[in-house]
């Protein structure tokens, strides 16, 4: 008789070849032999029945452990080839009570009024800087590069997206800029460098990031312009900006502080001012994270639909100017992200182990598969207070760029980050 993990894979791979070696050793063909086949093989029975009852944590779980095993193809090849079959995680009524379960408790975290965004944002950017250095480009840009135009490689492809972002910004001398999430500091430098008399703001949580961020302003002689601060956005006070850019932070801050945000937004924000956020987004509400991701790699996090994040940005008082939607770009950044990080095993398994190696091999290569095939995508809200701060067309945005470029081409060379 078949078992039931057999039962269910059955169901799923239609399309596609599997070549799978149960637990007790049987090996079963799946699919109708299209395309490259993927071998997988399960080590043990309880692995098998773990996957069965819970696969949304318990394949990547089982996979960190050595217990599923890829043969031949890769863990983005196997989660490729059950995406493009099916987008359905239910299987039974278990699954869906354990879905339901789930949902419930982040809702309910999200809106506890316990600060825990540093413990959270410790937990993945306060790991060492050498694992960064493994796969990032020079700039260490840890959030979607544009890559446009296309087939250009991703350091070229992250600034791309620095330009894209300033051009957006409306950048004028002397203005009072802050990054709400700043990262390893190159958008910063990027944005202070190609504005005359720009200061410039950059607040983390991250003890790490404030590190490497203060080093570099220096080196590049920097320090008086930029300021960097262990900072969380919510305690800001007495200041106004001119100008204030968000990449790859607002996934952290909880489907339950939206309002919060976008009200300390409207607080910093001068009345002729401008803000860019760029974030995943995705095409409905979803209301919970991904298991394993929200487990082991970002605790507290959750991708908003565009619906979800334009209504408390309105009641903040505060004023949509553009919406720009960047379909597979991620896909391609995080396709380079695990090409470079996977080159590099050995060295990532000597910072930790096999296991945390194949925990963020199958984190990059899941969260590939999310743009590819999930329909993810990423977000850029142009902000403003006053309609007139934005031009009425975005012709702007090109003849900015143009600008920018010639900036880079006077820009000394970035000094690759070392440790």
């Amino acid at each position: 008789m078949a078992s039931a993990f057999l039962s269910i894979v059955q169901q799923i791979v239609r399309k596609g070849s599997l070549k799978l070696t149960l637990a007790n050793g049987e090996t079963h063909i799946i699919g109708d032999g299209t395309g490259e086949t993927v071998v997988a093989r399960l080590a043990d029975q309880e692995a098998e029945d773990a996957i069965r009852r819970d696969p949304t944590m318990k394949l990547g779980e089982m996979y960190m452990q050595g217990r599923f095993i890829l043969e031949q193809g890769n863990i983005y090849d196997f989660l490729s080839l059950v995406k493009q079959n099916t987008t359905n995680e239910i299987f039974d009524f278990k699954m869906a009570a354990l879905l339901l379960g789930r949902i419930a408790w982040q809702q309910l975290k999200s809106r506890v009024p316990v600060n825990r965004n540093k413990h959270n944002v410790a937990h993945h950017y306060d790991l060492s800087a050498k694992l960064f250095d493994l796969f990032l480009d020079d700039d260490w840009q840890y959030s979607c590069a544009y890559f446009e135009p296309p087939g250009i490689g991703l350091d070229e492809a992250q600034l791309a997206k620095k330009r894209h972002i300033a051009a957006k910004l409306l950048l004028e001398p002397n203005q009072r800029i802050l990054e709400i999430g700043s990262g390893w500091g190159g958008m910063g430098m990027y944005l202070t460098e190609a504005t005359e008399g720009a200061e410039f703001t950059g607040i983390t949580l991250s003890e790490e990031q404030l590190k490497v961020s203060r080093t570099r302003a220096e080196k590049r002689g920097l320090a008086d312009r930029v300021r960097f601060e262990l900072q969380d956005y919510r305690t800001m006070t007495g200041r106004k900006f001119d100008r204030i850019v968000s990449v790859g932070m607002f996934e952290h801050v909880g489907i339950g502080h939206y309002g919060n945000f976008f009200r300390k937004v409207s607080d910093l924000l001068d009345e002729n001012g401008v803000m860019v956020l760029h974030s995943i987004g995705r095409p409905k509400p979803s209301f919970g994270t991904n298991a394993f991701i929200e487990k082991y790699i970002f605790p507290g996090g959750y991708i908003p639909s565009v619906g979800e994040v334009v209504p408390p940005l309105e009641k903040a008082g505060l004023l949509v100017k553009d919406i720009e939607i960047l379909p597979m770009h991620y896909a391609y950044t995080l396709r380079h992200w695990r090409e470079r990080f996977v080159a590099r095993k050995a060295e990532a398994v000597a910072l930790y182990d096999e296991q945390f190696f194949r925990m963020w091999e199958f984190y990059l290569a899941g969260s590939e598969m999310g743009f590819r095939w999930d329909e993810l995508f990423i977000l850029q809200i142009q902000i403003a207070k006053n309609q007139f701060a934005v031009p009425d067309n975005r012709n702007y945005i090109a003849r900015n760029e143009a600008k920018l470029k010639e900036f880079e081409a006077r820009r000394a060379p970035l000094e690759k980050v070392t440790f």
